[in-house]
């Protein structure tokens, strides 16, 4: 006995088609016998695999769709074929916070100008500090470089011409020289000693430079171990002004002897000492004009 199948050459049952597609042997067979169970079982697996494949199928075009339809509208917010990331509809700037807020505004400042140091040593009416040889040339020894000069008398005086000789004491005295302050120094026996000239403006210090000559000379200072010199042997001397200062120099050898242009040693002397006079008298207005910047 057979269950829902036909005799030798004949189709089998199609669960897909209506009864009335089926061929007539097979809807007598089926009208009269039981279905094939086995077969439906098979037909309906088919149609689940036909259902998950259209879903997946379905899905896919959907997913497509929905990134078409963005980009579309990503393409038509902006327009003009601009890239997304152009910012092409920023507001105007007056409608942004904060962009009419005017920026803070500071006074304008400006810090005083520099005093000028030399305008303190070039006359008597700024240049007020102590004054003395022993405040200029301070110390019981002088260090140039790597020379050591030891310091010897002082002297100071308000009769300028009594501390020079030969075509000096005339110009200081025309010229109004207030003070003369001298001090010697001492090396390997040379000996120079450096005066000082104050006078009440730098427009007389500078005139009584100028009407000096290589006959206006200081007259050297002998005393705390130093020989006097210089007195009738041929000394190096030197002259400069700076602000309401004269400043001279005279060297020569404790011994006497005459100095000549061989006499290197003479020579640095006597530059050391000018040079010191003149740092001195430099740093003397950079004193004053710190302390009146301070006040």
């Amino acid at each position: 006995m057979s269950y829902g199948q036909g005799g030798q050459g004949q189709p089998p049952w199609d669960p897909w088609k209506p009864g009335s597609q089926q061929t007539p042997q097979w809807n007598n067979q089926r009208s009269t016998g039981n279905p094939d169970w086995a077969a439906m079982a098979e037909a309906s697996e088919t149609r689940n695999k036909r259902r998950k494949v259209l879903f997946i199928v379905g899905g896919a075009l959907a997913t497509i769709g929905v990134g078409a339809a963005v980009a579309m509208g990503v393409a038509g917010a902006n327009g003009n074929n601009e890239a997304a990331n152009q910012p092409s509809r920023l507001p105007a700037s007056a409608d942004i916070p904060g962009a009419t807020t005017p920026a803070p505004s500071f006074e304008p400042t400006s810090a005083p100008p520099p005093l000028d140091p030399k305008q303190f040593i070039a006359s008597a009416q700024k240049d007020t500090a102590p004054l003395s040889p022993d405040i200029l040339f301070p110390g019981t020894q002088l260090t140039m470089g790597n020379r050591v000069y030891r310091k010897g008398p002082t002297a100071d005086t308000k009769n300028c011409a009594s501390a020079a000789k030969d075509t000096l004491p005339p110009v200081l005295t025309k010229n109004g020289c207030t003070r003369f302050m001298r001090v010697t120094y001492v090396k390997d026996g040379v000996a120079v000693t450096v005066g000082v000239a104050v006078f009440d403006t730098e427009a007389q210090a500078s005139k009584a430079k100028a009407e000096t000559n290589d006959k206006s000379i200081i007259a050297s200072l002998a005393g705390n171990g130093i020989k006097a010199f210089c007195n009738s042997a041929v000394c190096r001397s030197t002259r400069n002004a700076y602000g309401r200062y004269g400043y001279f120099t005279l060297a020569g050898f404790t011994n006497g002897k005459d100095v000549t242009t061989k006499d290197t040693a003479v020579f640095t002397t006597g530059d050391d000492l000018a040079e010191f006079a003149f740092r001195q008298i430099s740093r003397r207005g950079q004193a004053q004009a710190s302390a009146a910047a301070n006040q």
